[in-house]
């Protein structure tokens, strides 16, 4: 295996430059599953039939909480990438913990609003906008939970292996794939809730 020493760690062989153009191929397909979820609430908005509304449903403080928690948690994998960069193995390994720590308290929080919507009679039955509201919703918490468990499988492997070519490339990517769910959630924020409190 041939290092290019002038490159970052991550990308410094060219089976790693592979592995990230493959991941960045992945994300557009990710941005198409998200795109179409997107449209489809967008049209189901207003079809809340005898329902509750997203006006009647949606309460700001747990949904800041999450946007704060998730962007936090954004900014501390960006900590976790820099410290591997300067071959800072413990300090990475603490900013990817708290990462992962702060995905789980997200994830919390999303599913105390599930509960919250079931107990306010909301389910996938209710109407079109619950539907789509509650599926859009789960799928990106779905891809936060596969995240917790990709991130702490990546943990161990650097714990044990330490900072090398594989590793650093593992870890890379796992931050594109954690920036963009924040970038997700952002958009989940803006045009779900906000929108649909006005």
């Amino acid at each position: 295996m041939k290092l290019d020493h002038s490159q970052p760690l991550e990308y410094s062989t060219e089976q790693n430059r592979l592995n990230i153009l493959g991941f960045w191929i992945f994300l557009g397909a990710e941005i198409m599953l998200f795109a179409t979820l997107f449209t489809t609430y967008f049209v189901y908005q207003s079809r809340y039939g005898n329902g509750p509304s997203g006006g009647e449903i949606f309460e700001i403080t747990p949904v800041l909480f999450e946007t704060i928690v998730l962007l936090t948690s954004s900014f501390t994998i960006g900590l976790a990438i820099h410290a591997m960069r300067i071959d800072r193995k413990k300090a990475m390994l603490v900013f990817l913990g708290i990462t992962l720590v702060l995905g789980l308290i997200f994830l919390a929080t999303e599913i105390y609003e599930f509960t919250h919507y079931y107990h306010v009679g909301l389910t996938l039955q209710t109407s079109g906008f619950s539907a789509i509201l509650l599926t859009t919703l789960g799928t990106h918490g779905a891809h936060v939970t596969f995240g917790l468990f990709w991130g702490t499988m990546i943990l161990m492997q650097i714990k044990k292996r330490g900072l090398n070519p594989q590793t650093a490339n593992k870890s890379f990517i796992f931050s594109l794939y954690w920036h963009f769910l924040d970038v997700v959630w952002i958009f989940i924020f803006s045009f779900i809730y906000l929108k649909g409190m006005m």
